[in-house]
């Protein structure tokens, strides 16, 4: 009899799509539900959410489709190491604050009530768990793997790849750096540019660790780009920017408004609204802040006010607008009709 991997492995055969986690908001239950209907592999979005507003959302999808799916969930890592330049930074915000008419948020460290999650998911296992941020110790992914699931853990880089195969991974999603959104790079203290190499030359780079299969990601959006991560070696795509327009998406208008506009024109990576390196459509707020230090989730906290107010009053040059390398690609077509252009149909 099959095992997990295999099942979900053989259930990409015919559509090898995956619809990337795209956390605080993108990815709604609908969007899941609708991509599983159409053949791909849809992820529910544990990131910034409790273990109890995960599982609804599991729920709801478990509820509706009884194809394979999975649950994204962000590994913690430590404190900001240099709280004297977090301090100046969140002091630099307090401009931001007076424009949008609110007050900056507690620059806090959590971690993502990350024990409660993984209880959570051990004793109502899901078909898929994948990790970003980090690799979770041996024994977690055991404990996942022994309830049934099929665990995937996002690598940026062959050194990544090795840890995440030796902690027992059943499968690695690597990240090119066209990729939209945070880098899921396991530290947060290497720069997002520096050595990280496009998702085509990463996919080689990783199968002279490991002949673990490989979800390649960044910046895909056409079936050209689909075909060529698959020749190139991998078992499948994650596309995320594809989705955002779509009607099933949770997007704010003025985000997905902006993903047409000619006045956002390129993405670049900034640490500026969260403190990790992530990849979004360069705005304002971006080029006046582009001294942030690495302090995740410390300014993604002091900023959550912010982004809210400029998300209320459609300001997009102060919200974070996550977005691959091909981001103009993107369509307000439905989830569906995105799948099957990606899979040439």
């Amino acid at each position: 009899m099959a095992g997990p991997s295999e099942r979900v492995l053989d259930s990409l055969t015919e559509r090898p799509v995956v619809v990337a986690p795209m956390a605080g908001g993108p990815s709604t239950a609908a969007l899941v539900i609708a991509a599983t209907r159409a053949g791909a592999l849809g992820f529910v979005p544990g990131g910034y959410k409790s273990a109890q507003a995960m599982r609804g959302d599991i729920e709801a999808v478990a509820g509706a489709t009884d194809s394979p799916f999975g649950v994204n969930v962000f590994v913690p890592g430590g404190p900001a190491a240099d709280r004297a330049a977090l301090a100046r930074y969140v002091d630099d915000l307090a401009v931001e604050g007076r424009r949008l008419g609110t007050d900056i948020g507690e620059p806090v460290w959590n971690d993502d009530d990350w024990a409660a999650k993984i209880a959570d998911l051990s004793a109502r296992p899901v078909p898929v768990v994948s990790f970003t941020f980090g690799c979770p110790d041996a024994d977690v992914v055991a404990r996942l793997r022994d309830a049934g699931s099929m665990v995937l853990v996002t690598v940026c880089d062959e050194n990544e790849a090795a840890v995440a195969a030796a902690a027992g991974a059943d499968c690695l999603v690597v990240q090119g750096t066209e990729a939209g959104a945070h880098r899921g790079s396991f530290s947060n203290g290497a720069s997002a540019d520096g050595l990280a190499l496009g998702v085509l030359d990463l996919i080689p780079a990783v199968q002279a660790v490991t002949d673990l299969p490989l979800v390649a990601a960044g910046g895909i959006m056409s079936a050209d780009a689909v075909n060529a991560a698959l020749a190139a070696g991998a078992v499948a795509a994650q596309c995320g920017t594809a989705f955002l327009r779509c009607p099933e998406s949770g997007a704010h208008p003025a985000y997905k408004a902006a993903l047409a506009d000619p006045a956002f024109d390129r993405t670049a990576f900034t640490r500026a609204f969260s403190g990790r390196p992530a990849r979004g459509l360069l705005n304002d707020f971006m080029r006046a802040h582009q001294d942030a230090p690495a302090a995740y989730p410390e300014i993604n906290n002091a900023t959550r006010p912010l982004r809210a107010a400029a998300a209320k009053a459609g300001d997009a040059h102060r919200m974070s607008l996550w977005a691959g390398e091909g981001f103009r690609q993107a369509t307000e077509n439905p989830a569906a009709d995105v799948i099957g252009m990606l899979c040439g149909g």
